[in-house]
C-alpha cells in the first residue's frame, strides 16, 4: 500500500516542516492574497461574471490544490487567458447576467475537471505536446491583446456590447467614443500610475529608507491592492458614482459560498466540450510549464500526472463552489516563488485570507470602480505579449514563424477557440508536410576513414557505381513515395549506378505502407539491374523486417552492419 504522501504531497513536505519554513509560507501566502483578491474580481468580470465569483474561485480550488499539487510554488486560481476563453465559450450558449450563464460557467468548470481526470486515468497527459510552443506563444500574445483592448471600454467608462475579437472591440469603441467618461479615464490613469510605481520604483525607495525586507516585499507586491484601495476611497469620498457616473462593482454578497449541486445538462456539455477541452489543455500546459520552471530553480521536479489530478480536483471544487474554471497563473506563481513559498501551505494561507475577506469585508468593495479592475487586468496581461518570439521564430525556423503568426492573427480576428484550433491544425499540417519530404543526403567517404557525410557539405570520396544515401526520418505512409521517387530519379540520371545503399541510422520504424513501397522499389530497381541494400538498421526495425518476407525479396541485396562494411564489399575492397 502506497503511503499517503504519494497521494497528498503536502504530507511529505510537512514531515520536515519547521518554524522558519512556516514563516516563509505565511509571508508568501499573505503577499499572494494581496495580489489575488483584486485580480480575482477583475478576472471574474472578464469572464462575464459578477466580481464575487472570482473570489469564490480562489478558496476551495486552492485548498484542494494545496493537498494534491506537486508544485511548491504554483499559485492556482482565476487567470486571464482562461477567463477570456470562458467568456467566449459561454456567451455562445447563454446571455450574460442570466442564470443560464452562471449555470453554463459551473458546468464548464466541472467538465474541465472531468477532462483533466480522464486524461490522467488514460495516461494522456502528453496530448498537450500537440500544442506547439509556436501555437501557444501566438495564442497567448493575441489573447493578451484581445483582453487588453476589451478592457478599454471600462477605462473609458463606456457601455458597449461584449465582443470576442479585436476588430469587434475596436469597432465598438469607435462607435461609442463620444460617450467617454473623463472622470473614469482619470481614475484609470491614476490606477495605471499606482501599479507602475509599485512595480518599478517603490522597492528602491523603501530600501533607501532602510525598511526591513520582510516588510518591503509585501508592500511592493501590493500594487493592485493599493490601486483598489485608493480608487475606492476616491469614488466614495467624492461620490463619483452619483456625481460623475463612475461605474462600480456594487454590492457583493457577504458570506462564504456554500457547496452546491450541479445541474447537469448533457446537451449543454455537447456545446461546451470543445472549449472545455481547450481550457483544460491550455490551463494544464501553462500550469505545468510554470511549475516546472519554478521547481528547476530548487533542483526539484513536479509530477505532471499529479498535476492533472490536482488541477482536475481544483476545477471540480470550483464548480461545487458555484463558479468557473481555474488554472495555475504565471504572474502570481512567480510572486509566490519570489516571496519565499516553501510548500503549498502558502496557498492554504492565501485561500484562508480570501475566505476571511469574502466572509466579512466584501461590503468595502461597493465603491470599487470597474476602471481600476480593468487597469489591473491590462497591466497583468501586457507582459504576456511576446514580440521577441516573432523575431526569434522567423530567424530560426520559418515554418514555426508561420504557425505563430497565423495563430496570432486567427485569435485576433476570428476568436480564441477557432484561432487556437486553426493554429494546432496548421502546426500538425506543417509537421506532416516536413515529414512527408524528409531530408535525404547522398553521402561519401571522408578521406580514408569509416565516416560518411553529405556530398554537398563535405569533401568526400564517392563510388560512381554505388549510390549511398541517408534518409533522416522514419519511413511511413506519408514519405515513402518521396523517398522512392528520389532514388529512382537519381538512378535514372546516373545509369552507371549498380547498387543503392539505404542508410537507416535515422529510421526508427517502418509502417506497412513503407514496407510495401520498399518491396516495390526492390522490383523497380531490379528491372534496371540495380540492387538495393540496407545498412545500420536499428534492432526494433530489424525485428520488423525479419517478421516479413522482405529480406528474402531483396534477392541479391544485403543488410550490412555498417555503411563502411557495405561500401568496401560493394567496391571489392
Amino acid at each position: 500500500m502506497r503511503p499517503l504522501a504519494e497521494y497528498f504531497p503536502l504530507l511529505g513536505w510537512l514531515k520536515d516542516y519547521q518554524r522558519e519554513t512556516f514563516i516563509s509560507d505565511l509571508m508568501a501566502g499573505v503577499i499572494v492574497a494581496i495580489l489575488l483578491i483584486p485580480q480575482a474580481m477583475a478576472y471574474a468580470l472578464l469572464a462575464g461574471l459578477p466580481a464575487e465569483y472570482g473570489l469564490y474561485a480562489s478558496i476551495v480550488p486552492l485548498y484542494l490544490y494545496s493537498l494534491l499539487g506537486s508544485s511548491r510554488s504554483l499559485a492556482v486560481g482565476p487567470v486571464a487567458i482562461a477567463s477570456l476563453m470562458v467568456s467566449t465559450a459561454i456567451s455562445q450558449v447563454a446571455e450574460q447576467g442570466s442564470a443560464d450563464y452562471l449555470n453554463a460557467a459551473i458546468n464548464l468548470s466541472f467538465l474541465v475537471g472531468i477532462i483533466l481526470l480522464v486524461l490522467r486515468s488514460l495516461r494522456l497527459g502528453s496530448v498537450v505536446n500537440f500544442i506547439s510552443h509556436s501555437v501557444l506563444s501566438g495564442f497567448t500574445s493575441a489573447a493578451a491583446i484581445v483582453i487588453a483592448v476589451s478592457q478599454l471600454k471600462h477605462i473609458a467608462g463606456l457601455d458597449t456590447p461584449r465582443a470576442s475579437t479585436l476588430d469587434q472591440n475596436i469597432e465598438n469603441l469607435l462607435q461609442h467614443s463620444q460617450d467617454t467618461n473623463l472622470t473614469t479615464v482619470l481614475l484609470a490613469g491614476f490606477a495605471f500610475f499606482t501599479l507602475w510605481y509599485c512595480k518599478n520604483s517603490l522597492c528602491c525607495h523603501l530600501q533607501r529608507m532602510a525598511m526591513p525586507d520582510w516588510l518591503v516585499q509585501p508592500i511592493c507586491k501590493a500594487g493592485p491592492m493599493f490601486a483598489v484601495l485608493f480608487g475606492t476611497l476616491i469614488v466614495w469620498q467624492l461620490d463619483l458614482k452619483t456625481q460623475a457616473g463612475v461605474t462600480t462593482v456594487g454590492m457583493i454578497p457577504q458570506g462564504l459560498p456554500g457547496l452546491k449541486g450541479i445541474h447537469l445538462d448533457l446537451e449543454l456539455w455537447k456545446q461546451l466540450f470543445t472549449p472545455a477541452l481547450l481550457i483544460a489543455l491550455i490551463g494544464f500546459l501553462e500550469s505545468v510549464s510554470v511549475g516546472t520552471a519554478l521547481a528547476s530553480k530548487r533542483q526539484e521536479r513536479i509530477d505532471p500526472n499529479k498535476e492533472l489530478i490536482a488541477l482536475g480536483a481544483a476545477n471540480i471544487g470550483s464548480a461545487l463552489s458555484g463558479t468557473y474554471p481555474v488554472a495555475g497563473g504565471f504572474g502570481r506563481s512567480m510572486v509566490n516563488h519570489s516571496a519565499g513559498a516553501q510548500s503549498t501551505v502558502a496557498s492554504l494561507v492565501s485561500a484562508t485570507l480570501v475566505a476571511i475577506t469574502v466572509a466579512f469585508f466584501t461590503p468595502l468593495f461597493y465603491y470599487l470602480p470597474n476602471t481600476v479592475l480593468a487597469a489591473i487586468i491590462i497591466m497583468a496581461v501586457i507582459p504576456l505579449v511576446d514580440l521577441q518570439a516573432f523575431k526569434t521564430s522567423w530567424t530560426f525556423n520559418k515554418a514555426d514563424a508561420l504557425t505563430l503568426s497565423t495563430t496570432f492573427l486567427m485569435v485576433l480576428f476570428l476568436g480564441v477557440e477557432l484561432g487556437i484550433l486553426m493554429g494546432i491544425a496548421i502546426s500538425i499540417a506543417l509537421l506532416l508536410y516536413r515529414s512527408s519530404q524528409p531530408h535525404i543526403a547522398v553521402v561519401g567517404r571522408v578521406g580514408a576513414s569509416e565516416h560518411f557525410r553529405n556530398v554537398t557539405r563535405h569533401d568526400v570520396v564517392t563510388d560512381t557505381s554505388t549510390l549511398a544515401l541517408r534518409v533522416d526520418e522514419s519511413l511511413y505512409f506519408a514519405n515513402t513515395r518521396f523517398v522512392e521517387e528520389f532514388i529512382l530519379k537519381h538512378c535514372a540520371d546516373n545509369p552507371e549506378i549498380k547498387h543503392v545503399v539505404l542508410i537507416c541510422t535515422a529510421v526508427n520504424f517502418i509502417d506497412a505502407s513503407a514496407l510495401e513501397t520498399l518491396e516495390q522499389l526492390v522490383k523497380n530497381l531490379r528491372d534496371d539491374e540495380v540492387v538495393l541494400h540496407l545498412s545500420e538498421v536499428k534492432g526494433p526495425v530489424m525485428d520488423q523486417l525479419n517478421s516479413t518476407r522482405f529480406v528474402e525479396q531483396m534477392g541479391q541485396g544485403k543488410i550490412y552492419f555498417t555503411t563502411d562494411q557495405a561500401m568496401r564489399e560493394l567496391a571489392g575492397i
